[in-house]
């Protein structure tokens, strides 16, 4: 049965939510406080990653945490600050952290990955869309035996669980990434993962779901929630006042803020990373990411993304030089012959990651709202796991068998 549903949130999470929405012969309206252009849903590395199958809170970050805390050039910093749900996240963060519950989320983080990959590849094969998208895999380069070790570990959890993975010698890349001068001991190579330009797809994305009959509302930043026996009924925002049957809430970094007007308590802290594009040729043919750095590197349709670094600071856009500058001075560092200008980094960007204490989203409906649906907190994998997200809040919506269980995204878990 048809019905009216708004999306609260436009970034990857809410277009793919209201294509597969759409699809279903459902009523569709989005709306997002920005204009469409702007967020982590643009400025992101654009990986497909069935390889990231261990979740943020993994052991040892609290320690890594802590001892990165003090240098804010650093892969993952953490700015303290006397806020409650900043600090009632880190303990929910420190008690996800240990190595059952981590163990517990790998199948899962890959099963997700898996159906968001098959999905993408569905629409890339449709008639609808034409965007770049290439399954050339992901080098993880390390310097130092350490890292090398710890990431094979990785590596053959990931062979455990089908996936694709090989551990390479520096002679071993050279010949799969044949014209770029790397400063690295070697690398290990998961094969099943994919990518794409995200600002790119977004608009195409956009554009589709308009010409279907989706509306599609920028600048709406919601003031007010109305609810009425476990029901919601309307949205207010600042220009408008819009009712629907179902409602879904994919706003990121924001969702703990609404999810308050709820009665609902779902952690989320925002996580900012970075983005330099480099528009030159730089003969970067294969997705990496830079272990011991965290920085990650994307050749993309006409330029080659340098994203990373994890920033735990509360909700701004404020950019930090010091850690795009550590995002540049990574790429020099990794690849010897390529040095990232001045100018390219004046024009770098930055976007908030949503994250959940145990590294897994949330999707699927709280017990206090009956019409509410919440699909929000990807961290890291937001653009990857876009598709897969999308279809399963459509078919909670339907009242259909979800195609995963989603018990593990559950909205009211506890941490």
């Amino acid at each position: 049965m048809s019905k009216k549903v708004l999306i609260i949130g436009g970034g990857i999470i809410g277009l793919c939510t209201a294509y597969y929405l759409q699809k279903e012969g459902n009523v569709v309206t989005v709306i997002d406080k920005s204009d469409f252009s702007s967020g982590a849903s643009y400025v992101n590395a654009g990986y497909i990653t069935p390889s990231h199958v261990i979740s943020l809170a993994a052991p040892g970050m609290i320690s890594k945490g802590i001892k990165w805390m003090f240098n804010s050039e650093s892969p993952f910093y953490v700015k303290p600050r006397l806020d409650m749900d900043f600090l009632k996240w880190t303990l929910a963060f420190k008690k996800s952290a240990t190595a059952l519950k981590v163990e517990k989320a790998i199948p899962v983080i890959k099963d997700i990955n898996l159906l968001s990959r098959e999905l993408y590849q569905e629409l890339k094969a449709s008639k609808e869309f034409d965007f770049f998208h290439q399954h050339k895999g992901l080098l993880m380069y390390y310097q130092t035996e350490k890292a090398g070790e710890e990431e094979w570990n990785v590596g053959k959890k990931a062979i455990d669980l089908g996936l694709k993975v090989e551990n390479l010698s520096k002679e071993e890349v050279c010949k799969i990434e044949k014209n770029v001068d790397l400063n690295i001991k070697g690398a290990v190579y998961y094969r099943s993962d994919a990518h794409m330009t995200p600002n790119e797809f977004m608009p195409q994305l956009k554009s589709y779901l308009e010409k279907v009959g989706v509306t599609i509302l920028g600048n709406e930043e919601v003031t007010d929630i109305e609810v009425k026996d476990g029901n919601v009924v309307s949205v207010t925002t600042k220009n408008q006042i819009l009712k629907a049957d179902e409602f879904v809430i994919a706003t990121g970094s924001w969702s703990q803020n609404l999810a308050k007007k709820l009665n609902i308590n779902i952690p989320v802290q925002a996580g900012k990373g970075y983005r330099i594009n480099v528009d030159r040729e730089t003969n970067i043919t294969i997705p990496a990411i830079l272990m011991e750095a965290k920085v990650a590197v994307t050749p993309m349709n006409g330029f080659t993304r340098f994203a990373g670094t994890m920033e735990i600071g509360g909700i701004n856009h404020n950019i930090n030089p010091v850690r795009v500058n550590a995002i540049a001075k990574a790429a020099a560092q990794y690849y010897p012959n390529l040095k990232i200008n001045q100018q390219e980094i004046d024009d770098a960007q930055c976007g908030l990651r949503p994250l959940s204490p145990d590294g897994l989203p949330y999707i699927g409906k709280s017990s206090k709202c009956k019409n509410v649906t919440f699909a929000t907190a990807h961290a890291m994998m937001g653009w990857s796991l876009g598709p897969a997200t999308g279809k399963l809040v459509s078919e909670i919506i339907a009242d259909k068998k979800t195609s995963l269980d989603l018990s593990p995204f559950h909205v009211d878990r506890k941490f």
